[in-house]
């Protein structure tokens, strides 16, 4: 029978006073911070066989149903009715692997009681979003009007393209991923080819406050790491969005704002035969209708979309 198994670690001296067992091939030995039951996330840090001790003082021994690894994660179920599911991140800190353990249950208390809403962003319909091909359990926006395309990204996770051009994105992380990212300097690297986008953010799948309740990592190193980044590079924006729920959400919005904002160069109109019909021309772009209007005294927005008026007027000029 697979099971998982905690023990006390018989090292008195170790602030980790627990060892793990996890049935995952010949069998994953962690040694484990925190408090157990687990309330909150804890941090965890891979161990060899030879630390299981000969005579174990068992804390907890449960069934497991499923334990399967997924990438940089380990997806736990447990054979009871209640508390079964947990997931395990694999990340690095302070250049030594590191793990990061939390439970359904604190996920769902960071999970808040919102319904997002329906309506389409900046009144785009059907927003084309780009989805990295690497991106692994990827935004579905499935109560969003979008059109979702995969498809290797220069950076970051999901964007928009104007003229076939990257011009805006969004890199998602977790918690974990966060903090393991800044330890090992690869966000600052990911911050610096995103900083080369018109538009570009950083979106968390969890609170700030979490920051400042991270075991064994510094939270001060984490807080004063992200706030220099974000003086490096301010226009890249962390956002924390509390869950994952939330943060697709203003994903969807961010991006979908940045496609209304940029200008959309028309369609090329396709080729016709000679004929003694008048030739219609081919739409201007909005570029060059906003800068007739400028010349001509109308009052337009630097960016975005210009009102029916405007367009009215311009096709009254040229007609």
């Amino acid at each position: 029978m697979r099971e998982l198994v905690v023990v006390r670690n018989p090292d008195q001296q170790s602030r980790l006073p627990y060892l793990i067992r996890l049935p995952l091939g010949e069998g994953l030995f962690l040694r484990a911070g925190g408090t157990w039951p687990r309330e909150k996330a804890i941090y965890c840090y891979p161990v060899g066989p030879e630390e299981w001790p000969d005579e174990p003082e068992v804390v907890e021994r449960v069934p497991v149903r499923s334990c399967v690894r997924r990438g940089a994660a380990i997806d736990l179920v447990l054979d009871r009715a209640r508390e079964n599911r947990s997931q395990i991140v694999f990340t690095k800190a302070r250049g030594r692997d590191a793990i990061f353990w939390q439970t359904a249950r604190v996920r769902r208390q960071a999970r808040p009681n919102v319904t997002t809403p329906t309506a389409r962003a900046s009144g785009v319909a059907a927003l084309p979003i780009v989805v990295d091909s690497g991106e692994r359990y990827a935004y579905k926006f499935p109560r969003q009007q979008v059109e979702l395309v995969r498809r290797r990204m220069p950076c970051g996770d999901y964007g928009v393209e104007i003229a076939g051009t990257l011009h805006a994105a969004v890199e998602r992380k977790s918690l974990a991923d966060l903090v393991g990212s800044l330890l090992n300097s690869r966000l600052k690297y990911q911050l610096t080819e995103l900083a080369a986008l018109p538009h570009a953010a950083v979106v968390v799948e969890d609170r700030y406050s979490q920051v400042f309740k991270l075991e064994y990592v510094r939270p001060a190193v984490v807080a004063d790491g992200m706030a220099e980044l974000q003086v490096a590079f301010p226009s890249v924006p962390i956002v924390f969005c509390e869950s994952r729920q939330l943060a697709e959400e203003w994903t969807y919005r961010f991006l979908a704002a940045a496609y209304a904002a940029a200008d959309h160069p028309a369609e090329a109109a396709p080729a016709v035969p000679a004929t003694d019909e008048p030739v219609t021309m081919p739409e201007p772009s909005t570029a060059e209708v906003r800068a007739w209007a400028r010349d001509h005294g109308l009052d337009v927005p630097a960016k975005g979309r210009l009102r029916p008026e405007v367009w009215q007027a311009y096709r009254r000029a040229h007609s």
